[in-house]
């Protein structure tokens, strides 16, 4: 391998790590009030929301397979899941879906 191409990789690495490290060294010692701990709380779902819904609207092939998948989603979500199972819950289910219907 290049050693060029090998700086450059760790340079990207370095890069992509700081701004993700960075907020978590400077607000661990700041205690936020509780509502706005509620509010980062949300966020997460927030975001998911904010890339399965326009997915759901401008799918060409099947409608339904997008709101099958998003119905799962926010079911998944009302219940108080991670993000991380929601996304696998709306998986499996599409998946279920894709290969009998």
């Amino acid at each position: 391998m290049n050693s060029q191409i090998f700086w450059l990789i760790i340079g990207m690495g370095v890069v992509t790590y700081i701004p993700r490290m960075l907020p978590f060294v400077v607000f661990s010692q700041l205690h936020l009030p509780p509502f706005w701990q509620n509010v980062l709380k949300n966020v997460p779902y927030a975001t998911l929301g904010a890339l399965i819904v326009p997915s759901v609207f401008f799918i060409h092939e099947d409608f339904l397979f997008g709101a099958v998948g998003a119905f799962t989603a926010f079911i998944a979500a009302y219940f108080g899941a991670n993000v991380f199972f929601v996304v696998m819950c709306s998986i499996a289910v599409l998946s279920f879906y894709s290969f009998f219907f």
